[in-house]
């Protein structure tokens, strides 16, 4: 899709480039760099927090964003699946790496197997929809996510009050982030500083389908 993201060629190419932020979803051909460093990111959070979740016989609070079981599909099969039907732009993904940290800075909120599927569908769409050009309706994301239409707007409106609508990125944060998501590539074992928030000991006008469009191998609602 088209976007309304930083100009790129003006602020810090080399960041970006690395990335794979150049570009919009319908012109990249290959998945940017940005979507297995975010992957990465995420599989050891999740790893990190399930570990000392269970180290210290805590259970997590439930949500709307967790479901039953965690899904077969790897969080970074996930992330690939969400850029290949959305097309939305890459920058998408660090501003949904931004929004849900936000939203993970709640109290006894953390980032687990149970939560991660729905809590990145949910803030790719948010993103696509503030900064994307042209985006599709929740309907079609709920194809992509596997998740029904009625669960799609649920998790999104819920979404958008746990971060009290707090969707605007300043240059610097979006910077910081892509800078944070570039260390990934170059750190042993991808260890991440900042961006998802490991739990503590303390608690711790839409566009239409268009014609023509790829057929999506849609997942039944349970598998997310």
């Amino acid at each position: 899709m088209g976007s309304l993201a930083l100009d790129i060629e003006e602020t810090v190419p080399e960041h970006y480039f690395s990335l794979g932020l150049n570009g919009t979803g319908e012109e990249i051909t290959e998945a940017p760099h940005v979507l297995s460093l975010l992957a990465s990111l995420l599989e050891r959070s999740v790893q990190k927090n399930e570990k000392l979740l269970e180290a210290i016989k805590k259970k997590e609070s439930v949500t709307v964003f967790h479901g039953l079981r965690a899904p077969n599909l790897s969080i970074r099969r996930y992330i690939e699946r969400i850029f290949k039907y959305s097309k939305c732009s890459p920058s998408c993904f660090v501003l949904a790496q931004v929004y849900m940290d936000r939203f993970l800075q709640q109290p006894n909120m953390h980032l687990t197997s149970l939560n991660v599927h729905r809590l990145l569908i949910t803030s790719v769409v948010v993103a696509a929809k503030f900064i994307d050009d042209a985006f599709f309706n929740n309907a079609y994301y709920a194809k992509v996510g596997g998740v029904s239409t009625v669960e799609m707007n649920r998790l999104e409106l819920n979404f958008l009050f746990c971060i009290d609508f707090r969707l605007q990125v300043g240059v610097g944060t979006f910077d910081k982030y892509c800078l944070l998501l570039e260390k990934e590539a170059t750190t042993v074992g991808y260890q991440i500083e900042h961006p998802i928030k490991a739990c503590s000991l303390k608690g711790c006008v839409n566009k239409e389908e268009y014609q023509g469009q790829e057929t999506i191998r849609r997942y039944s609602c349970g598998a997310v």
